[in-house]
């Protein structure tokens, strides 16, 4: 046995702490373009709950709004019904076909300037930054062991801050539900319902911990699309990657100190410094990438001061990889953007919007559901006549009372009876489902009666505007 051999190994753990990412402050065009989409982000979400829109005494006047106990939602001159469902599924359909065209364009861009994690946790270090100064300086306070009270006030107040844009996001949340100014009196007063608060709870301790502290960790493990995104990308795909023919061997590598020519990279790890994930984009294109550019602003910032060309980081396509080292220039980035994936997404995309705003212009304001009251399907009465009972539901969507007749079409003989109305009319009040029982009666011995099933249609009109709806249902007879 060797010496060796006699000392057991020591466990290695295979657990390594997460060491936390401190971006240091980069200035740039698209860390310009970042800031200028985090505050329009941010503008519409806390702001649009607080958009006033008349919509007449007995509807909310808010702009936007959730209206789950009434089954509505109102987006300014737009009033969806839980019918219409159909409107969401196409707005959904359309987020996700406008993701897929943009990923196969861009990479991931919408990670990168867009998305809720990316845009608060831009939020959160800037505010980091302004409490405890740039990266070396959030380093050093990070590394250090004590906590004396410079540190304690610093992170003190960080956390209080991030707390309180936290519980703004929950508090924002809430008011596309309900009235924003009757909530807002409701929650100072406690009089909101326990769920209003509940919500603002959770969403404020997810804000807090994601964009506080979970950060890159979020768009790394926890977040689906970096592992779908690679399906909606090739090789004509502009994205963040580094021209390694060019900036390769680097300065005080070891090829250089053999004696080869340096290129362009003088690894000052500014890209590296800057990346809010934490990964050397030079490695070549990775997974936790999120596409926000802040390297190429970074490492344009170095070359222009050391005399060499922009764009040794930028955004490129790997079908231009052969042209460049060989001298070459990239194709257009047009030629890069229009090319049959994305001229398909695109064309799905605008189909899908097309037909919801055609869906939208031809909608009815006046509906109606028609249900059969299958026990019994029919009732004879003393003259021998066959009664057939329907639940009607008519929906009236005018923001005021309407008047409707209904009427029956498929076989003369068979005329209309309402519970409850003598003369055939029905009032419904504005923006309500009102539910009538309606019975259709053929007379003994006519063709209705003696036939097993007949198709009839029944019809309402707006006695108002002159508008009409229908719904194809059957009546059950009798064979003799």
């Amino acid at each position: 046995m060797s010496v060796a051999d006699s000392h057991p190994t020591e466990p290695q753990s295979l657990y390594a702490a997460r060491e936390p990412v401190f971006p240091k402050k980069v200035y740039g065009k698209f860390r310009n373009l970042k800031w200028v989409i985090m505050v329009i982000t941010l503008g519409i979400y806390y702001v649009t709950p607080w958009i006033r829109w008349d919509r007449g005494a007995a509807l909310p006047d808010q702009a936007v709004l959730l209206d789950l106990a009434n089954r509505r939602f109102f987006f300014f001159w737009i009033e969806i019904w839980p019918h219409e469902f159909y409107f969401v599924a196409g707005l959904l359909v359309m987020a996700g076909l406008g993701l897929f065209l943009f990923t196969s364009a861009l990479g991931r861009v919408w990670c990168g300037y867009a998305c809720p994690q990316t845009v608060w946790t831009d939020l959160f270090i800037l505010v980091e930054r302004w409490i405890e100064g740039d990266r070396n300086a959030r380093l050093r306070l990070h590394r250090q062991k004590s906590w004396d009270l410079r540190k304690m006030r610093l992170r003190l107040t960080k956390w209080v801050t991030w707390l309180l844009i936290a519980v703004a996001t929950g508090g924002a949340w809430v008011f596309y539900f309900t009235d924003a100014p009757t909530l807002l009196v409701d929650l100072f007063t406690l009089n909101a319902h326990p769920i209003a608060y509940t919500t603002i709870a959770v969403l404020t301790g997810t804000t807090f911990f994601f964009g506080g502290f979970a950060r890159e960790q979020i768009c790394i493990y926890a977040c689906p699309w970096p592992r779908i995104q690679a399906a909606m990308m090739d090789e004509d795909t502009l994205t963040v990657g580094y021209r390694e023919w060019r900036g390769e061997p680097r300065k005080n590598s070891e090829a250089v100190k053999a004696g080869e020519p340096q290129g362009d990279c003088i690894d000052c790890m500014a890209c590296v410094n800057v990346c809010p994930v934490g990964i050397d984009i030079r490695d070549g294109q990775q997974l936790e990438c999120i596409t926000c550019a802040l390297c190429i602003d970074a490492c344009d910032d170095i070359m222009a001061k050391i005399g060499k060309p922009r764009g040794l980081i930028d955004y490129m396509a790997f079908t231009d990889e052969e042209s460049e080292r060989a001298g070459g220039k990239p194709k257009p980035i047009i030629k890069h953007v229009l090319r049959p994936r994305t001229i398909l997404y695109t064309a799905l995309w605008s189909l899908v919007g097309i037909g919801l705003v055609f869906a939208l212009f031809i909608r009815s304001d006046i509906d109606l559901t028609v249900a059969p009251v299958r026990n019994p399907t029919y009732v004879t009465l003393s003259d021998g006549s066959i009664r057939n009972t329907y639940e009607v539901r008519i929906r009236n969507m005018q923001h005021e009372t309407r008047e409707f007749e209904v009427t029956v079409k498929g076989d003369p003989a068979i005329r209309v009876e309402l519970e409850g109305a003598t003369d055939g009319k029905i009032g419904v009040n504005a923006d309500e489902v009102y539910l009538q029982r309606v019975y259709l009666v053929a007379p003994a011995g006519s063709e209705p009666a003696t036939e097993e099933r007949s198709d009839v249609r029944i019809w309402i009109e707006d006695l108002t505007s002159g508008e009409r709806a229908y719904k194809d249902t059957v009546f059950n007879g009798k064979e003799e």
